[in-house]
């Protein structure tokens, strides 16, 4: 642990694909998904601070989530709170928090990580995201953790490393070789046999001088749009100046605008159970403590005949769960919404998207 070495936490999502526990206005980065009795996001705070300085953790989320923030974790500082207007994807995120530390220290090392993540082995991520900020620190690189895939699935996107198939012990950077946004299963399936491509955790480690660099060359609509940063960000006029920047700003991830372009692009191996909170699938596949039956449950009281292979939560810990006869299900119980719906992603998309649901947008 260094203070060049910084961790910026991007908690700006809507968690649009995690209904009904995620709400527009209450995300699942703030909820207590894991059942651990904290949110997501407090969780990843708490593992950064075994990383950096605690006084260099900073937060990037959107100002209608502030309080949110404030609430979850009250010890931040308030200049460590970064607050978008509106949500534009990493990219901006990435510039804005990148120019707001090279404006406290030019030498920064940053740990870009995402707040809707589970990690199931919290001292194997603690040493990998430990060494790879070392390894930035010494080397011109932009840095993705790449977590070695425990199934051929497609709803992650995939990083092909270059020199062939990686043992899955190997605990040093490699070079990229192509990214792939989120392949159909008969791909994936190729990417997972083939054992040179990884998950792409978005999970991002480089020098603040190194990823300026780059998002200047690559993404200068959005660079251009932060002109005059070095006068406005940390002062009076802050506010004011990023307001104006993301009115005009695109949609843009970090991961098209500037890691499928550069030369610098490298992949640090992981193997720390690793779970992105994008879809029931993705919850079940890594639940931990699935009964002999193949369930995930994280509720109170359940009575359960001839149910196999479901994912059940609830909201209320004294409720009791009763089920009879499914399998490959979601169920779901929040105090206002009941959802029950097949497992696969696609049906509960179409569902969710679908005419069949009405009256939807008043429980958004």
């Amino acid at each position: 642990m260094t203070y060049n070495q910084y961790c910026v936490i991007m908690a700006g999502g809507y968690g649009n694909h995690f209904w009904p526990m995620s709400r527009e206005d209450r995300p699942k980065q703030f909820l207590d998904i894991a059942g651990e009795g904290k949110s997501l996001v407090r969780t990843t705070y708490d593992r950064c601070k075994s990383l950096v300085p605690v006084e260099n953790i900073l937060i990037v989320t959107l100002e209608r989530f502030s309080s949110f923030v404030q609430e979850q974790i009250p010890e931040l500082s308030p200049e460590n709170l970064l607050l978008e207007p509106h949500g534009r994807k990493t990219a901006p995120c990435v510039v804005y928090s990148t120019y707001s530390i090279i404006k406290r220290n030019p030498n920064a090392v940053i740990a870009m990580v995402p707040a809707d993540q589970i990690i199931y082995d919290e001292e194997k991520y603690r040493k990998t995201l430990a060494s790879a900020l070392d390894y930035a620190e010494k080397n011109k690189v932009l840095m993705t953790i790449g977590v070695v895939p425990s199934r051929p699935d497609p709803n992650y996107g995939y990083i092909q490393a270059s020199g062939g198939r990686i043992p899955k012990n190997s605990d040093g950077p490699v070079k990229v070789k192509t990214f792939t946004e989120k392949p159909d299963p008969a791909l994936a399936e190729v990417f997972w046999k083939s054992g040179e491509f990884f998950w792409n955790s978005g999970i991002f480690v480089w020098q603040a001088s190194v990823i300026k660099e780059e998002c200047e060359r690559f993404i200068p609509q959005i660079t251009g749009l932060f002109l005059g940063w070095e006068g406005a960000i940390g002062t009076n006029s802050e506010k004011a100046f990023i307001e104006k920047a993301y009115i005009d700003c695109n949609k843009l991830s970090i991961d098209y605008g500037v890691m499928e372009k550069t030369e610098i692009a490298w992949l640090y191996p992981a193997d720390f159970g690793w779970c992105d909170v994008d879809s029931w699938d993705a919850i079940y596949s890594t639940f931990p403590g699935k009964d002999d039956e193949g369930n995930a449950a994280n509720c109170g009281p359940q009575y359960l005949d001839g149910v196999k292979n479901t994912i059940i939560l609830s909201t209320d810990k004294k409720k009791m769960i009763a089920l009879k006869g499914l399998e490959d299900y979601i169920v779901v119980d929040t105090p206002d919404v009941l959802m029950i719906c097949p497992k696969d992603d696609k049906t509960y998309h179409d569902f969710l998207t679908g005419t069949t649901l009405q009256g939807f947008n008043d429980y958004k």
